[in-house]
């Protein structure tokens, strides 16, 4: 009973990830005036030069039903019979709503879809362990329970320069929670238990905010008996990202560390300078 795993852009896995794991990525759309990119096919040079130097904000278009359909039936046509479909949050899209819908009725191959409830690392690291998973042998009906208890583990807490994509793109749902864009204020935020962006602070610098996380994932090492993964996701910021990585290597010798990087289709509803960090039980086994 051959598995698949389709994903979106919004993961950020690498080339070497996806090859590994024979990930299927769906590109998310963004727009940038009057021209429409797969993200994929967009550099990250191209869309900051363009946020510096155009009035006109970027939007995002999410994978369509159509891209999707298109996958499965080639997954089908490969000889897969079940296929695992993770992807970017509900909480800041209907995609998922609309792909369950559209699941009910498709016949060629059984869809198992998973809703990340986050976006970046914390949806790569759901690919990943399904990648594990299958290449164990395990079933689709195996692999999503061990998912959604790895997506039970996940803590995300990220700073933005200030809150003026997040608020007019709408994807911060308590908006009235920060007033204003406040200068010179690092807007603290997190996805709530449905995957929605809340703010829950601020501080008044990129390393206060940066302790402040530091608080959080300590609280949470004193807490679980297992061991954890951490992501220093940056965008557009990586010398800041390997600052914090070599903070948290010192702090930290316990966990593993990775780094990962936001592309445009986040990055335009959080803005250049966001920095974050994403924790949640290791997926990887040990030797």
């Amino acid at each position: 009973m051959p598995t698949a795993i389709v994903t979106d852009t919004a993961a950020y896995l690498t080339a070497e990830q996806v090859a590994q794991y024979h990930i299927t990525v769906l590109p998310i759309t963004v727009i940038l005036g009057d021209h429409q990119y797969p993200e994929s096919e967009l550099s990250l040079a191209t869309f900051y030069d363009y946020l510096k130097t155009n009035q006109e904000l970027p939007t995002t278009a999410q994978v369509s039903l159509g891209q999707i359909e298109t996958a499965y039936d080639r997954l089908a046509a490969a000889g897969f019979d079940e296929i695992i479909s993770i992807h970017l949050s509900s909480g800041i899209t209907s995609f998922m709503s609309n792909l369950k819908m559209f699941c009910q009725t498709y016949t060629k191959a059984k869809i198992y879809p998973v809703d990340s409830l986050v976006a970046s690392a914390g949806e790569a690291n759901l690919c990943l362990l399904a990648g594990q998973m299958i290449a164990n042998g395990d079933s689709a009906s195996e692999i999503v329970p061990e998912l959604e208890n790895l997506r039970d583990t996940m803590h995300v807490y990220f700073a933005v320069d200030n809150l003026s994509h997040l608020a007019r793109t709408g994807r911060l749902t308590n908006r009235s929670a920060m007033i204003g864009n406040l200068l010179n204020i690092k807007p603290l935020l997190t996805f709530n238990d449905t995957g929605q962006i809340i703010a829950i602070g601020k501080e008044r610098t990129m390393r206060k905010a940066f302790n402040y996380m530091l608080a959080k994932l300590k609280a949470t090492l004193q807490q679980v008996d297992y061991p954890l993964v951490v992501t220093v996701i940056n965008a557009n910021n990586p010398e800041l990202g390997a600052q914090w990585t070599a903070t948290l290597t010192d702090q930290f010798p316990e966990v593993r560390l990775v780094q990962s990087q936001l592309g445009p289709a986040i990055s335009v509803h959080t803005g250049e300078k966001t920095m974050g960090l994403i924790w949640q039980r290791d997926w990887l086994p040990t030797d």
